[in-house]
């Protein structure tokens, strides 16, 4: 006999990719050659430095140890100086940071800090599943606002409705964005910031993709802004820059306060990232300046071969200036998930349908650019016999 599960877990969001995985095999197992653009999880390595700080670490007896909240010192000292040195944003390490089992950790658990029964949290629509699915499981209120072209997918924040401002706890921004690949300007974190300080909400500050920005951009954190302290954590992750999704590794950094409620949740739902992994963290910082160039070239290069290719196969592209994604408009008014089915039934190629990160995606599919470029172009290909 199954229970009858909950009316929380009733309103939890389905995952992204549900089905795709299993439809994937049974076509592989037809022989199909199955081009996977689907999840966020680049076919390339960490550092390798990354990988011989993890093996010594783990001949290390200290490192088995529980890490808890304060982690590994030498980890929360080496964020501390990359966030100096990256964005000129000084942070106390034992307070203003807080090490976490990857950034969608935090993001997902902030909620259960600030958020009552009732609450509203206002949200990207597209966007990241952990900030709807943290908000549900505290009993607050997702307000889901559509990222749109003709707000340069930003979120109006001018536009809220009064009476959702006036329950509003949380705001999660999320620049550069995923899955539009959007940038914020400088003006925008500006306003948010206001807008925040002014109805007493705390902003949540995605920066998952910080590092992989092109033609000389360089995302700003919001720490950067004046008042940003007051109101702000930002949420990083070494996922993406380090090529390290399943190491697990990321940090919270900002407002004193804020960062003290999420170490306070988190005591009660874990002990803490492997201190081992802490210690390849610590390896990655260190190979920012001479490796993640390198890395950040690669995906340019397949943003390059991409974006080409997709025009060349009749898409409609936007070059973007940061993340790892192409936002791709769904050509003849087609539903999203519809074509991303068509796509690996007829063409063996995964895309992600912008539906399936919210309703406000409707009408493009996500490209992650985590193949090779002459894969990349092959997919494209593809794509464009779509029938």
């Amino acid at each position: 006999m199954t229970p009858p599960t909950s009316r929380t877990l009733r309103a939890l969001p389905g995952y992204p990719l549900a089905g795709f995985k299993e439809r994937r095999l049974e076509l592989e197992a037809a022989g199909v050659d199955v081009i996977d653009l689907g999840a966020g999880d680049a076919d390339l390595q960490p550092p390798p430095g990354v990988v011989a700080a993890i093996q010594a670490a783990v001949q290390e007896p200290k490192m088995s140890r529980y890490p808890y909240q304060v982690g590994l010192p030498a980890f929360r000292e080496a964020v501390a100086a990359w966030m100096e040195r990256r964005f000129g944003v000084i942070l106390d390490a034992a307070t203003e940071l807080l090490p976490l089992i990857g950034s969608k950790d935090g993001l997902a658990h902030l909620p259960f800090a600030f958020v009552n029964t009732g609450d509203a949290v206002v949200m990207p629509d597209p966007g990241y599943q952990a900030y709807r699915g943290g908000t549900v499981l505290a009993g607050g209120e997702p307000w889901m606002v559509p990222l749109r072209p003709d707000h340069d997918f930003l979120i109006p924040l001018g536009e809220l409705p009064a009476d959702v401002v006036a329950r509003t706890r949380i705001l999660y921004l999320n620049y550069p964005n995923n899955p539009t690949a959007a940038s914020a300007p400088d003006s925008y974190y500006e306003e948010a910031i206001a807008f925040c300080r002014e109805h007493d909400i705390v902003l949540v500050h995605d920066h998952a993709y910080s590092e992989i920005a092109f033609d000389g951009y360089r995302p700003p954190s919001i720490l950067q802004f004046p008042g940003a302290r007051d109101v702000a954590i930002e949420f990083h992750s070494l996922s993406k820059t380090y090529n390290m999704t399943g190491w697990r590794l990321g940090w919270a950094a900002g407002n004193r306060a804020l960062v003290g409620a999420l170490s306070k949740v988190k005591t009660f739902l874990d002990t803490g990232v492997f201190l081992g992994v802490q210690a390849a963290g610590v390896a990655a910082l260190q190979s920012w300046a001479s490796w993640v160039p390198g890395n950040v070239e690669v995906f340019q290069r397949r943003r390059d071969a991409a974006a080409a290719a997709l025009r060349g196969a009749g898409f409609e592209i936007t070059v973007p200036k940061a993340t790892m994604y192409l936002w791709v408009p769904v050509p003849g008014g087609t539903a999203s998930a519809d074509y991303a089915r068509r796509a690996l039934d007829q063409q063996g190629v995964i895309v992600l349908p912008g539906s399936s990160l919210g309703e406000g995606g409707e009408g493009f599919f996500r490209v992650a650019l985590t193949v090779a470029e002459d894969r990349l172009v092959e997919a494209a290909s593809r794509l464009g016999r779509v029938g």
